[in-house]
Parts: structure tokens; C-alpha cells; sequence
């Protein structure tokens, strides 16, 4: 006998418990003399019954007056309106709190997560997709913070801090930047990962947290990968309508080719011109082309943002 699932029980319980409260209002209009009129409106005169067609829409609302406080009283108070009530309030909780997951990170304990998804960005950094449980879990990560990965390598264990790129809008997975370094421990491991190769995480960690209203402008420089964890900041203020944050970045490179996310950058500032600016520095510059116009000179520092760069967090 095949098996009920608890969404179909509480569907058909609303629906009956609805077409209960229907019948019984059907029957309540029917007895006040209600019903006869709604069937009524909107139906073309017909010579040889005229009482069938002579009912206007402004009569049918005249005679509504004729449903006192006492009757609407009677009808809310019916049990088959009560129940309907009841189990329509009982669905949307159910519906709600099951479509809010826990979040999947833990700061007590070493969780393991498969690799699913592996885009080259440059030579030798990667963007590296992990798995969640579930298609719908969240990772629980807080704006501002990032998380612990730790693995075994040569008998020892060694742990690296890494911010993801992805937020808890993304749900089933999670997103990390990583710049592989050929005499780097945990960086060269992700880049011998496989798919479904795991990697060991726990977080979140850190104190500084993102809202809203923490402040009106954020000054922010970056180098290289670092431009994780202000990228998931800058991401979080631009997709929020009701977040007038103004954002500036100064953001730091070898060569033009090592910007990483440039496209992802240059098109969020396309976007919104007036919240948010980047500024390139390179080692090495090109003297043309659309780098070289937002490149940061040495000497310009000072006025691009002084107020922005008064304070700083860590």
C-alpha cells in the first residue's frame, strides 16, 4: 500500500475543510434569499421570464445590507470555518518552517563535503564548488565571517581559514576561491582535488558580522585572493535594495592578467555607479587600455577616499 506523504495529508485536509466552509456558506446565503441573486448578476434579460434579468449589480450590493454583523458573527464562529482556519494557518507554518533548513555549519565539529564542481579562472587558481546534503540547505555562514579547513598532510594536521564567495542564497553548496601555490599546504591540496574528493570544514568563525546599518560607507583593499571576503561583502550591500552602504575598493595585482573576478567587479560597478567604485594597482601596468583609466596611482591614493580610510577593522 503505497505510503501518504505529511504535505499530502495537510493538502487534502485544507481542501476539505475548505469546501466545507464553502458548502456552508452556500447554504447560509441560500437561506437568506442571498444566493438566488449572485446566480443572477450578469445574465442577459430574457423576454419571457423579465424577474430573471431585472437584477442590477447595485441592487444585489443593496440587499447585502440585509447580512447583518450577527450573521457574519454566526458564519465566523460555524466549526467548518474554524477548521478551515485553523488548518490553512497550520499549512502555511508547516510549508514555512520546512522550507527553512537548518544551516549545515557547525563551530563544535569537523564536517566533511564532496567536491562537484571544479572552473578554472586563471593558470592556478580555481573556483571549487562543494556539495551540501541537501539541494535546499543552507550553509549558514554570516556575512563578514569565513570558515576553518583542515586535512592531514605529511602526518601533520594542518588548518587554513578560507572565506567562501557563495552566500546562503545559494542553496545545496557552497563556493571557495582558491589560489593554488606550489609550496603551499592546504592551497596545492585543493588543487589535486577530484570530483568527490571531500575536504573537511568547520565555522563559522570570526567577529566581524555585516548588516545593513553597521555603517554608511566601507572603504575596503584588497590583493590578490583576498578579494574573497570583500567580495561577499560587496555582493551582500549591492542585491539589497534597502542598502544605501557606499562602497569603495582598492584592489591590488601583479599583472592585469592576476585580477581575479574582474568581469563579476567592473559589472557591478556598471551597475551601480553610484554606490560603488574600483580602483586597480598593478605592479606591473599596462599604459593602455580600459585597465590603465582605473588604475590607482601611487600619489592618487589620498584623494580617491580619505574618509572611507580613516578607520579600520579587523
Amino acid at each position: 500500500m503505497p505510503q501518504i506523504s505529511t504535505p499530502e495529508i495537510v493538502f487534502f485536509l485544507t481542501f476539505f475543510s475548505f469546501l466545507t466552509s464553502l458548502i456552508y456558506l452556500f447554504r447560509a446565503l441560500n437561506i437568506s434569499g442571498h444566493l438566488s441573486r449572485i446566480i443572477l448578476i450578469g445574465l442577459p434579460k430574457v423576454p419571457d421570464h423579465p424577474e430573471m434579468g431585472s437584477h442590477t449589480f447595485q441592487e444585489y450590493i443593496d440587499s447585502l445590507k440585509d447580512f447583518t454583523l450577527d450573521d457574519a458573527i454566526t458564519f465566523a464562529q460555524s466549526p467548518a470555518v474554524i477548521a478551515s482556519a485553523v488548518v490553512i494557518i497550520a499549512t502555511l507554518l508547516f510549508t514555512t518552517l520546512k522550507g527553512k533548513r537548518k544551516p549545515v555549519l557547525d563551530s563544535t565539529k569537523w564536517q566533511e563535503f564532496p567536491l562537484v564542481e571544479k572552473t578554472k579562472i586563471s593558470p592556478n587558481t580555481a573556483i571549487y564548488r562543494f556539495a551540501l546534503p541537501n539541494k535546499k540547505d543552507v550553509f549558514g555562514l554570516p556575512i563578514g565571517q569565513h570558515i576553518s579547513i583542515s586535512a592531514e598532510i605529511e602526518g601533520k594536521e594542518i588548518m587554513r581559514s578560507y572565506t567562501p564567495i557563495s552566500s546562503d542564497d545559494d542553496l545545496g553548496h557552497f563556493d571557495l576561491l582558491i589560489k593554488s601555490y606550489e609550496k603551499g599546504n592546504i592551497s596545492r591540496l585543493f588543487s589535486l582535488l577530484k570530483i568527490g574528493d571531500k575536504i573537511r570544514v568547520k565555522g563559522p568563525k570570526g567577529n566581524f558580522n555585516y548588516h545593513p546599518t553597521l555603517t554608511g560607507s566601507i572603504g575596503m583593499i584588497a590583493g590578490g585572493t583576498g578579494i574573497t571576503p570583500v567580495l561577499q561583502i560587496i555582493r551582500a550591500v549591492l542585491k539589497n535594495p534597502l542598502d544605501r552602504t557606499q562602497l569603495s575598493l582598492i584592489y591590488a595585482n601583479v599583472n592585469e592578467e592576476d585580477i581575479l573576478l574582474r568581469s563579476e567587479l567592473e559589472d557591478l560597478a556598471r551597475r551601480h555607479p553610484n554606490q560603488f567604485k574600483v580602483y586597480y594597482v598593478l605592479n606591473n601596468p599596462p599604459r593602455v587600455g580600459p585597465v590603465a583609466s582605473a588604475l590607482c596611482p601611487r600619489n592618487k591614493f589620498r584623494p580617491i577616499s580619505p574618509s572611507l580610510l580613516t578607520t579600520a577593522r579587523f
